[in-house]
């Protein structure tokens, strides 16, 4: 039946988007403002109640059934809260309470970001026809989230997933989440710059020192960039195996900007899989880039609300 249609927010540390989607993935009305992120808290809800405000202008609204929230977390979907650590104004804030208010009262869905994100290159994209897959979002951060047994396992609190904050080195640098080694301290765009010019690369002319020109110098075949995405690589590849040795995935999809480094990521990485995924359940991991791009979020929010929407309402008795 594709009368389905849902709403959706994405909200992120730059951008607030918001969409009405119908029960094929397709998205009919868009919204979006800037994250007013270094305001206060309600300032920064505001913006998102004017996405909503947006939204219930159009014609379609009356059809809207429910609203799904994709967040930069951490999230406590228990609790509908979120404290995304690069919006210092929300802080264990009641993201659910005030959007189910701005929204007219619809039932809603919270979710993690990486979690949207895999709940839509499941429903449409990379992990489609997976029953067992993790999807990774690879950028500023290292995020991700879990596909189980067919289903999206967001987990208690809606963090499920979360292999950025995975262990690899135990000696490694301190990370600011408190912990030592981690695949984000190790792999996210600006860890991999910061090793780049740590070991001697240099940006061109135009002093761009982010990863993706870390990325370009390594395609060139610079020695420094290089040995950085390699690195970055083993770190990913040892998160993954762990993963897939835990819960026997079967696929995992690579997303986020440093993903968009394609080979000079992904060449190294499957690779090292090898190296670590040794165990015979875990060897044949496939390694995929992400299909979605930049509609993933609100996506993967809508396959949220579509999902609980469907689900059972005696769970109290499970």
């Amino acid at each position: 039946m594709h009368t389905d249609l849902v709403a959706a927010l994405d909200i992120g540390g730059t951008k607030i988007a918001g969409a009405l989607v119908d029960g094929r993935g397709s998205i009919l009305v868009r919204a979006q403002r800037a994250t007013p992120a270094q305001e206060d808290g309600d300032t920064v809800m505001r913006a998102v109640e004017e996405v909503l405000g947006d939204l219930a202008g159009s014609p379609l609204w009356g059809r809207a059934t429910a609203l799904g929230i994709g967040s930069a977390g951490p999230v406590d979907a228990s609790a509908g809260t979120v404290s995304p650590v690069n919006v210092p104004g929300w802080r264990g804030y009641p993201l659910v309470e005030r959007a189910r208010a701005a929204a007219g009262g619809l039932p809603a869905e919270l979710i993690g970001d990486g979690v949207a994100i895999t709940a839509a290159e499941h429903w449409q994209g990379a992990a489609r026809g997976h029953d067992n897959a993790l999807c990774m979002v690879v950028s500023t951060g290292v995020g991700g989230g879990l596909v189980l047994d067919g289903r999206l396992h967001p987990g208690p609190t809606g963090n499920a997933g979360h292999i950025g904050h995975i262990s690899v080195d135990l000696d490694g640098d301190p990370c600011p989440c408190g912990s030592r080694g981690c695949v984000e301290r190790i792999a996210s765009g600006p860890n991999i710059a910061r090793r780049a010019l740590e070991n001697g690369w240099r940006p061109g002319p135009d002093g761009d020192a982010s990863a993706a020109a870390v990325a370009a110098a390594a395609r060139a075949g610079d020695a420094v960039a290089v040995a950085s995405f390699e690195r970055a690589a083993r770190a990913l590849a040892a998160g993954i195996a762990a993963t897939a040795t835990l819960v026997e995935i079967d696929i995992a999809v690579i997303g986020g900007g440093v993903g968009k480094a394609g080979d000079v990521l992904l060449e190294p990485l499957r690779k090292a899989l090898g190296d670590y995924a040794t165990l015979s359940f875990v060897r044949r991991l496939a390694v995929a880039p992400a299909q979605m791009g930049t509609d993933a979020g609100l996506v993967g929010a809508a396959a949220a609300a579509l999902a609980g929407r469907a689900a059972p309402t005696t769970a109290a008795g499970v």
